[in-house]
Parts: C-alpha cells; structure tokens; sequence
C-alpha cells in the first residue's frame, strides 16, 4: 500500500518540475515563488518534526536544533569550498559565481529528502492506516514543492537542463525506493529527526542566500515579493490540512 501511495508523490514531483521548466521567461518568479516554499518547508515542516522526532538534547540545546545550525553551516563551507576551487581555475566569462557543483549537491540533498519521505510513508503505514494516509497527504502534497526546488536549484547554478531533468526524475523515483525500503528496514525516529534538521538548515541557506537574493538581484518586482509569500502560505496550507 505504501508504494502505491508513493506513486502519487512522483506524479506531484514531475508536476512540480514541469512547471518550474514551463516558466524560464519568468525566472525572477520562479525564484521567488522557490524561495517561499524552501522557507515554508523549512519552518513549518522539517524543523517541527525534526524537533519532535528527535527528542534528545545535547547541552540545554535540542539535538535537532543543533544538526540544523550545522546543516546551515555545512551548507555554507561546501558553497565556499566550491567557488573558491572554481575561482582557483579561472571561471568562464559571465558565469562568476556559478557553481554547478552546488546545485548538483543540493539538488542531490532534495532526492535524499524524498527518499526519506518514501520512508515516512512507510513507516506510518506500519504504524496505522489513518496515519499513513495523513503522512501520504502531507508527503504528496509538498513533493510538488520538491520538483519544483530540485530543478530550479539544479539550473540556477548553471547546470544544462538535462542533468536539471536527471535530478528531476531521480527524486521523483526517491519516495517510492523509500517506502519500498520500510518493507524490509525500520528507520529509528531519533535518527529521522537528526536528519531532518541537518537538511533543514541546508535548505534554509540556499534559499536566504542564494535562491532569493538571485530572485531580485535582476528584478526587484512586488511581483517576486508577492511569490515568495505565496510560496511560503501554500506550505502552511497543506501543513493544516495535513493536520
């Protein structure tokens, strides 16, 4: 029952990188409308549950907030170790900045978190039906967000949109390898909740300092503000309704 309900996140998933490629003449929009559902994910997603799966704290401190500010930072050592290298050999005119590394790693780090979403599913599904089909709800419905990240991060970095489709597909496929996965494994909840404030912070990096700073570098448009919260509204949306 898990994978089949699986599927469903890879049709969202398509969906949402379909539309992210359908609307290049509107890429300011794109950003950020991106933006928005990074910091929606983020905030009203992956940090509450991370916080309450994880449980443990290390120093007064909860252990998902810790692995969060260190996703963050992690995030930001392998940004700056990759311009830096690209800087070392000489970047190609007009591409300053552009890492496509970074966008392959993070666009990589977006099919490990779907991954785990097939997992989720799964393990609510052993759980209970009704939690299952609540986990699905949730999962499905912000998978769109998920196509739609992966291949706008793959392609702002300047990666050719054949690899940003390559990364497209693999994480529509992630979901249902890691629900297919819980058939045969159990994942610890701590070990859920670790993970999921890492990737958290990660994404919360890219999305403040790359994706929305890029959003109004060229378009500082009401427009693009207006995206980003909207963005950020829809996630909120299907957290309540998931809820």
């Amino acid at each position: 029952m898990a994978v089949l309900v699986a599927l469903g996140a890879f049709l969202m998933t398509l969906a949402g990188g379909w539309s992210a490629h359908r609307v290049t003449d509107r890429r300011h929009l794109v950003l950020g409308l991106a933006g928005g559902l990074m910091l929606g994910v983020v905030g009203l997603e992956l940090l509450p549950e991370s916080l309450e799966a994880a449980g443990t704290e290390v120093y007064g401190v909860p252990a998902a907030l810790l692995l969060f500010v260190a996703g963050f930072l992690l995030a930001h050592l392998v940004e700056r170790l990759l311009a830096h290298r690209q800087a070392a050999h000489g970047a190609e005119e007009g591409n300053h900045g552009r890492t496509p590394e970074v966008g392959l790693t993070a666009a990589a780090a977006m099919v490990g978190h779907s991954a785990m979403d097939g997992v989720a599913i799964g393990a609510a599904f052993q759980v209970g039906g009704g939690m299952g089909a609540a986990v699905a709800v949730a999962v499905i419905a912000h998978d769109f967000a998920d196509g739609f990240n992966t291949y706008t991060l793959t392609r702002v970095y300047g990666n050719a949109r054949r690899r940003a489709l390559t990364m497209l597909f693999a994480d529509a496929a992630a979901p249902v390898a890691g629900a297919a996965s819980t058939l045969f494994v159990t994942v610890p909840e701590p070990l859920l909740g670790g993970y999921l404030g890492l990737f958290g912070g990660a994404l919360l990096y890219l999305a403040a300092a790359e994706i929305l700073p890029e959003a109004h570098h060229d378009h500082p448009a009401r427009s693009t503000l207006l995206c980003t919260v909207a963005g950020a509204l829809f996630i909120w949306l299907v957290v309540g309704a998931a809820h």
